[in-house]
C-alpha cells in the first residue's frame, strides 16, 4: 500500500505530534507514505475559494497534479483538506474549469489530469482492520468514546469517492474505535459542526455555542472517558474550546481528546511523549489507564 502524504498546512504547524501519530502507524501496518515536496495549502475554504474560484481550483489542482506525477492517490489527515481537494476533484470534471485550470498551471509547467484518488488517512486504516487488531499492545476495553467523525467528511457526498452510507449515522469512525475494544456509543449530536473554521474566524461566540452543544450532548447522553476524532480542526476546537468554556462557567467538565491515528498510536505502544505531546485538556490520566 503505499500512497502521497499530504499533511496541508494545520497539522504540521500547529499539532506535530498528529504527524507523528500518522507516519508511526503508517510505517507500523505496512502502509508507505510519499511526501508531495512543494505542496501548498488546499486552500482552505475561508480563503481562495471564497472569492476566487479560478485561483482555488489552480491551487488544488496543482497539489493533486504532484500526486498525480507520482502515480499515487492522496492520503490526507485533515477534514478540510479532504473536501476542499475532493470539492475541486468534481468540479474538474467539467471540461470548462478543467481546460482554464490547466491554461493556468501550464505556467507553473504542471497538468491536471484527474487520476489521483484524494482518501483520508481513516479510509486507509480501515482497510488494514485485521493488522490494526495484530498489532495492539493495549486496548481501551471498559471505556466509552464520543466519536466525532467531522462533518467536512460527510457531506456532500456526491463530490467525495468514499462515503458513510448514512451521513446522518456515520459508523466509518466508530468501527475503528470499536476495533480498540471501546464502547462508541451514538449521541444525538455526533454528525453535527464543532463550529471550527469559518465560523470561528467570522464569529467566535458562536462558534463557541456549537461546540458547548455538542460536548453538552456528549456528556448528558453518553458520559465519555474521552473523545476520538479523525479531524485536525475538530481536535483543536474541542480541546481548546473547553478550557473557555469552563472559565466562563458553562462547563464543569474535561474529557481528552484524541485524534485517532494518535489514540491508535498509543494503543500501539509507540512513545507517548512523541504521539500525544500537546493538548489543552490533560491526557496523562486516562493514558495512564490505558496502558497502566
Amino acid at each position: 500500500m503505499k500512497y502521497a502524504l499530504y499533511l496541508g498546512c494545520q497539522i504540521p504547524f500547529l499539532r506535530p505530534d498528529l504527524e507523528v501519530a500518522i507516519r508511526e502507524v503508517s510505517l507500523a501496518l505496512g502502509i508507505e507514505l510519499v511526501d508531495l515536496e512543494g505542496y501548498s495549502c488546499c486552500p482552505t475554504w475561508i480563503s481562495v475559494p471564497s472569492y476566487d474560484i479560478e485561483a482555488w481550483l489552480a491551487l488544488s489542482a496543482r497539489n493533486i497534479a504532484l500526486a498525480e506525477e507520482k502515480n499515487l492517490d492522496m492520503v490526507v489527515g485533515c477534514n478540510n483538506c479532504y473536501s476542499v481537494l475532493n470539492h475541486a476533484r468534481y468540479m474538474l470534471k467539467d471540461e470548462k474549469w478543467r481546460e482554464k485550470t490547466n491554461r493556468i498551471l501550464s505556467k507553473v509547467g504542471r497538468v491536471y489530469r484527474g487520476s489521483s484518488k484524494v482518501l483520508h488517512i481513516i479510509h486507509i486504516l480501515e482497510s488494514v482492520e485485521k493488522k490494526i487488531k495484530k498489532s495492539l499492545k493495549y486496548d481501551l476495553k471498559g471505556l466509552t468514546v464520543a466519536v466525532q467523525p467531522g462533518c467536512h467528511t460527510l457531506w456532500p457526498e456526491r463530490v467525495m469517492d468514499i462515503r458513510e452510507e448514512n451521513p446522518f449515522y456515520p459508523k466509518k469512525l466508530r468501527e475503528l474505535v470499536e476495533i480498540l475494544g471501546a464502547s462508541a456509543p451514538h449521541y444525538s449530536r455526533m454528525e453535527f459542526c464543532c463550529g471550527m473554521g469559518s465560523m470561528k474566524t467570522i464569529d467566535y461566540e458562536r462558534s463557541l455555542e456549537f461546540v458547548l452543544e455538542k460536548l453538552k450532548s456528549m456528556k448528558e447522553e453518553i458520559d465519555p472517558d474521552m473523545i476520538v476524532t479523525a479531524c485536525s480542526s475538530c481536535y483543536i476546537q474541542l480541546d481548546e474550546a473547553q478550557q473557555k468554556l469552563e472559565r466562563d462557567g458553562k462547563i464543569d467538565f474535561k474529557i481528552p481528546v484524541f485524534y485517532y491515528p494518535q489514540i491508535l498510536a498509543v494503543c500501539m505502544g509507540f512513545d507517548v511523549s512523541k504521539v500525544a505531546r500537546f493538548s489543552s485538556i490533560p491526557k496523562d490520566e486516562i493514558i495512564r489507564r490505558i496502558v497502566g
